[in-house]
């Protein structure tokens, strides 16, 4: 398992997620809208996509299978166009401390996604940007093993103390350590996820916001699901 024992997030916040395969994402903003909390959107509509770095082990995957209470889980992420010269790219160390997580986010230097990428170049990206010196040395004992691309919508109740990410048409991609043509992939796009965010401050009335939803709460994971579909 990683060691980011070092790092001292600002704060943490709770991440209660959602999975929903029973509706489409238009019969899920419906509900949203409807919401007591009057939750309403926010932003605008875009894509994400992650690069996604494991151990040789895979810990940061048997992590969370297992519900390892202290876990790290470890990513490229940008957005808009999936390939090509990827805009603002920005590490992230993703931290979960029990049913609470937090984000750490480093800039990295702009990098082009297409056939020539592999596990080398990206080190090479690595190293040329400012990344501390003892994360650095982790993540070169790492290797990139998914990519992921979906589409997103954001929500924030009336009160801005709760927020709303609504993930769908997922996409999943195998990553080479050589070459990578991205051929192997895989779309689900029966797998939404809404996931209700919110500051450790704001747990008083969190079930209150949560049993509203005619959705339980459920673990899941992009990463692990990604892993399982191309493993």
């Amino acid at each position: 398992m990683m060691n980011f024992s070092y790092l001292s997030p600002k704060s943490f916040r709770y991440e209660r997620k959602f999975l929903i395969s029973q509706l489409d994402r238009y019969q899920v903003e419906s509900i949203i809208r409807c919401h007591p909390a009057m939750f309403s959107e926010i932003f605008h509509e875009r894509c994400v996509n992650n690069i996604y770095f494991d151990t040789l082990n895979m810990d940061n995957y048997w992590d969370n299978e297992f519900g390892t209470s202290q876990r790290v889980k470890t990513r490229i992420r940008w957005y808009g166009d999936l390939f090509g010269m990827l805009k603002e790219p920005v590490l992230q160390l993703k931290l979960k401390n029990g049913i609470v997580g937090s984000k750490i986010s480093f800039p990295l230097n702009q990098f082009a996604l297409d056939s020539s990428f592999s596990s080398r170049s990206l080190k090479t990206i690595l190293k040329a940007s400012e990344i501390p010196p003892l994360i650095e040395e982790e993540l070169l004992s790492m290797q990139p093993t998914l990519l992921n691309h979906y589409s997103r919508k954001y929500f924030q109740s009336v009160d801005k103390r709760y927020r709303l990410t609504l993930d769908w048409d997922m996409e999943f991609y195998t990553i080479d350590h050589n070459i990578n043509n991205f051929n192997k992939k895989i779309r689900d796009f029966f797998y939404i996820v809404l996931e209700l965010k919110y500051s450790d401050n704001d747990d008083d009335i969190a079930d209150t916001i949560t049993n509203c939803f005619p959705f339980r709460i459920s673990k899941s994971s992009k990463y692990v699901r990604g892993i399982d579909y191309l493993g």
